[in-house]
């Protein structure tokens, strides 16, 4: 399959929101869609692309911000896009205090997802196989999305490069998060490219050899 990943930077607090395209079959997968739906389904219906389903990494506004608007906009051309959210996750989500939106300026927001998963469940969406892992301690629900075949994972706000999520928000856990990065995300191989929720691209070798919150 000849597949892309496209990232686009959203939001108050540069959010980096991704498209991961199938590009034989011109469909695909938006991950933490945060706050720019309108402009990111445009970009959508430029490059002729189906939006089959939204992947939530965690529950904060500046990554769920956008999902109804851009499932409204998908809803208007006739099609339901399904967003995918970790099962511990809910009340993040639906809680302004937990998910932050309260403390923004905002007048406190509550998202919704349509199908709650589980750790290691197994996705097929827009023809890719995709795995969660679950990676709590930035939030009680955080997880990333594995695509095996393709030797990628979204590692929302649990890894960053050279660094790893905040653990000082409602809910959070350094001990929780650091346990999680190692055990989920460093023993994937090594080659692995990691696409976080903020700032750069990076790699599970990288980080092994690099992140000084992991030695």
């Amino acid at each position: 399959m000849k597949f892309n990943v496209e990232q686009y930077v959203v939001g108050p607090v540069a959010t980096n929101c991704y498209f991961l395209i199938n590009e034989d079959e011109k469909k695909a997968v938006v991950i933490d869609p945060g706050a720019a739906a309108e402009p990111l389904y445009q970009k959508i219906k430029d490059k002729g692309l189906s939006l089959e389903a939204i992947l939530l990494t965690h529950g904060h506004f500046d990554h769920a911000g956008g999902i109804k608007e851009l499932q409204d906009l998908c809803k208007k051309e006739g099609r339901d896009v399904l967003c995918y959210a970790f099962e511990a996750e809910k009340e993040t989500l639906e809680t302004p205090g937990l998910n932050l939106s309260s403390s923004m300026g905002f007048h406190g927001e509550i998202y919704h997802a349509d199908v709650f998963v589980k750790d290691e469940e197994e996705l097929s969406l827009a023809g890719f196989d995709i795995r969660v892992l679950f990676t709590p301690g930035h939030t009680p629900g955080g997880c990333c999305f594995y695509v095996p075949n393709q030797g990628i994972c979204f590692t929302g706000d649990s890894l960053f490069c050279s660094s790893i999520g905040r653990t000082d928000f409602p809910g959070g856990s350094m001990s929780m998060l650091v346990r999680a990065v190692k055990e989920k995300i460093l023993t994937l191989p090594k080659d692995t490219i990691c696409y976080p929720g903020h700032d750069s691209v990076t790699t599970v070798e990288d980080e092994l050899h690099y992140n000084p919150f992991l030695s």
